[in-house]
């Protein structure tokens, strides 16, 4: 009997009571929270604080627990993965056990022999535990060979079960459908096999020969005909025994002739030659398989037989003095067949043998025959004409339709409107010559020249274009590999040649002197040297000589004093920082003229006031006769 704890009263039905001095009667929380995560957790006590007195776990948490190993930190290990299954048809895909065996078969109805015996090839397929019983094909033999037993699963007794790998084995008898095989040998893989699954396998036996077949191999009768002389021995000797050569016939010292390949068949039974075409996909040809039909190719004629009708009668041995032999047929020489010399430069394995078994002939090595293409031919450009530059006239070598040369985009971009001005003199005897003055135009972007004569009132010399863009070649060079000049010889002092004409170099502007010193490892320290000393010069304080040619020019003192009063009037024009630039993009040539509607054209985009009364007199003394104006003068009134 349990009685009540506390007041030791028994807890029986009407013995109970209500304790009066309880005063909580709430349920205690099963609910926490542990790092901000909500977490359940079974009561400990009941309704008023009273614990408890029965398992907190279940009895299958508790099986549960029982059985649980420990785990590491992170949780369960994970499972290997399971083998992947490989079924039979894949993992035993031919893979076949082969056993050598025979069977004997009765002979009943026969006086020469009692019995037979047949040999015979077991094969086992190890994809599907099925057999087949292969017999050898003999030739005539007389008796219908091949696949005894097709294949299948054979049965092994009465019961229904089927013959197995573990069942076969070397010296044992092995029954299918009534006939009793001996199984005497394997092969090297059904050993292998067999002994890595643990069977120990019998001694090899040898195989039973049929005594008949024995019988038959000892001769019958003894010939007194000589056997060197019997054709018939020779027919079955060396039936189906045929020596193949390969050679080739060169028909190319001919008129559309060509280098052909055969294969020349010498038959040993009966000394016949056959002669076969070799073809190639997409020869051209017609598949036509032979090239002579299998006959005795004559070597040696009668000489009454020059006249013998051969298109019509077949050559008999009384026109013959000597046939083609297998001795004729050598490797590396050549053999003349009716008008055809072919050249015989290799044979297969089985001629080979044969020669060095029969003739002793061990040296049969095969010849190359194929023709080495020649080295390619050197393709070389035609004289220069002297028409437009090498590259151009080049690309008329290279295909049918010219392209333009290559450009270099980046030099092209980098260098864009970047112009080199020099002023030369013309070095010739003439004396009206000597005063002949050039501007030099280098365009860097492109490497080419431009020469401009400014043209001199009542000199007797038209003046203007003297040479348009064009790249000039330095009178060293090749035409072949030709040299142009660049940036790097022109310099005070140089001469430059130009078709024929010497000219020296006298000056340059400072736009030279800037792109030098910015690009001085293209020049010599001399050239640097003459165009910086030079530049010092100009820049020295003239005002005598200036102030002696104003003296001497009314109409230059003029135009000096008219420039000085529009720069103190214009001096905060907006537009004299590009005004000179402007002019310099349409002036192609440096020339340093524009024609008078375009002067207008850059004026008026350039917001230049042509209207004031100054500025037109500017440009009335600017202009020149044949519709240009300077605008080197024009400019220096918008400058500093």
């Amino acid at each position: 009997m349990v009685s009540n704890p506390v007041h030791g009263l028994p807890f029986l039905p009407g013995t109970s009571f209500k304790d009066s001095t309880k005063t909580a009667f709430h349920r205690s929380q099963t609910l926490g929270y542990r790092n901000g995560y909500a977490i359940v957790r079974r009561p400990t006590v009941g309704i008023g604080g009273d614990r408890l007195q029965f398992n907190q776990l279940s009895q299958a948490e508790l099986d549960e627990l029982a059985s649980k190993a420990p785990v590491l930190t992170y949780g369960q290990p994970k499972q290997a993965p399971p083998a992947d299954f490989i079924p039979a048809h894949v993992a035993f895909d031919k893979k076949v056990l082969k056993f050598d065996a025979y069977f004997q078969e009765d002979v009943p109805m026969s006086t020469e022999e009692k019995y037979r015996i047949r040999q015979v090839n077991i094969y086992y397929y190890l994809e599907d535990d099925s057999m087949s019983v292969i017999e050898p094909v003999v030739e005539n033999s007389g008796i219908p060979q091949g696949k005894l037993i097709k294949r299948q699963r054979l049965a092994k007794n009465d019961r229904g079960d089927h013959y197995h790998w573990k069942d076969l084995n070397r010296g044992i008898n092995i029954t299918i459908y009534g006939k009793t095989f001996r199984v005497v040998d394997c092969d090297q893989f059904t050993q292998v096999f067999l002994e890595s699954q643990g069977i120990e396998l019998n001694p090899p036996e040898k195989m039973a020969l049929d005594p008949y077949t024995e019988l038959r191999k000892q001769p019958l009768r003894k010939y007194v005909t000589p056997s060197d002389f019997d054709q018939l021995k020779q027919f079955l000797t060396f039936d189906k025994q045929v020596l193949r050569f390969y050679a080739i016939w060169d028909d190319t010292d001919s008129m559309y002739g060509e280098c052909r390949t055969y294969v020349i068949h010498y038959y040993l039974m009966d000394d016949t030659v056959e002669i076969r075409e070799v073809h190639e996909r997409n020869d051209g040809r017609d598949p036509f398989p032979l090239l002579m039909n299998r006959q005795r190719m004559p070597k040696v004629l009668v000489e009454n037989a020059k006249n013998f009708p051969q298109c019509v009668l077949e050559i008999s041995d009384q026109e013959v003095l000597e046939w083609y032999t297998a001795k004729d047929f050598i490797v590396g020489k050549s053999l003349t067949v009716l008008g055809r010399t072919f050249f015989i430069y290799d044979c297969d394995p089985f001629t080979r043998r044969y020669y060095k078994e029969k003739f002793g002939i061990t040296d049969l090595p095969r010849i190359d025959v194929n023709k080495q293409e020649p080295p390619p031919v050197k393709q070389e450009l035609p004289p220069y004409n002297g028409f437009g530059l090498v590259e151009d006239s080049a690309q008329n070598c290279f295909a049918l339709i010219p392209k333009a040369p290559k450009k270099d985009v980046i030099k092209m971009l980098v260098n864009a409107n970047k112009v080199l001005r020099y002023l030369a003199a013309l070095e010739s005897p003439i004396p009206e010559d000597k005063d002949r003055r050039f501007v030099f135009s280098y365009f860097l972007a492109t490497d080419m020249i431009s020469i401009f004569e400014p043209p001199v009132r009542n000199s007797g010399i038209i003046g203007g274009k003297y040479l348009g863009r064009t790249k000039v070649v330095k009178p060293y060079s090749t035409v072949d590999n030709p040299i142009y000049y660049g940036p790097s010889d022109f310099f005070i002092g140089a001469v430059i040649e130009v078709f024929g004409h010497r000219f020296i170099i006298l000056d340059t502007d400072e736009y030279v002197l800037k792109y030098m010193e910015s690009n001085a490892a293209q020049y010599s320290p001399e050239a640097l040297a003459s165009v910086q000393k030079h530049v010092r010069k100009l820049e020295a304080p003239a005002s005598e000589s200036e102030s002696k040619q104003t003296e001497k020019d009314p109409g230059v003192q003029e135009l000096e004093a008219l420039i000085d009063t529009v720069q103190k009037q214009l001096k905060d024009h907006s537009c004299k920082d590009n005004i000179r630039e402007a002019f310099q993009i349409y002036d192609k040539e440096a020339s340093g003229y524009v024609d008078r509607d375009m002067f207008f054209k850059i004026c008026a985009s350039l917001n230049v006031p042509v209207d004031d009364s100054l500025v037109k007199e500017l440009i009335r003394m600017c202009s020149h006769g044949e519709g240009k104006i300077n605008y080197y003068n024009f400019v220096r009134a918008f400058s500093n």
